[in-house]
């Protein structure tokens, strides 16, 4: 690659300035960990209300491109507000014996950054590993994240979250019983 195309390469890349009419980056970092802190501390129906009323989650099964939809591909998770409502729902009730005693969680978030912002949404990226331990035996999730944003009320909503993993398989319990 010549001196020209690497400059043209750099000077796509966004910068946090770009976008800090629309929102900053250490403003989307405080709702992700916010976020993690909450479904560390199971505290699902507060992680809830981190969500617009149209908001979605999907984690999309791991043979599948980026661009992938739930409607017409299969993903281990695609949660329209109801369904992800519901999903709260039954992780919180004893009748879960995937989740029943609940596990532990930790969720680190990293590698944040905004990639698109104007007034109506923020799009967003992060890598993120979430350890679930259960009697005895631990779990490791590893992807990253894309976020789509809205600002309601002064604060930073979740439209979309979309968890990307970069595992082969689901093993060795072959689904996700917890929340990315």
């Amino acid at each position: 690659m010549n001196a020209v195309a690497i400059e043209k390469t750099i000077s796509r890349i966004p910068q946090a300035t770009d976008f800090a009419e629309f929102v900053t980056r250490s403003e989307v970092e405080d709702l992700l960990y916010h976020e993690a802190e909450l479904l560390d501390t199971w505290q699902l129906n507060e992680w809830l209300t981190l969500f617009t009323e149209d908001g979605c989650y999907y984690v999309p099964s791991t043979d599948l491109p980026r661009d992938a939809s739930s409607d017409n591909s299969l993903f281990y998770i695609a949660d329209d507000p109801v369904r992800l409502h519901e999903r709260v729902v039954r992780l919180m009730k004893k009748t879960a014996h995937s989740e029943y005693p609940r596990s532990h969680t930790r969720h680190l978030v990293s590698n944040v950054r905004v990639l698109d912002a104007n007034a109506d949404e923020v799009k967003v990226a992060a890598a993120f590993v979430t350890y679930r331990i259960k009697f005895g035996s631990t779990d490791v999730y590893v992807g990253s994240t894309h976020y789509r944003l809205r600002r309601l009320h002064g604060q930073l909503r979740i439209v979309e979250k979309r968890c990307f993993l970069d595992l082969e398989s689901l093993r060795p319990h072959g689904r996700v019983s917890i929340l990315l």
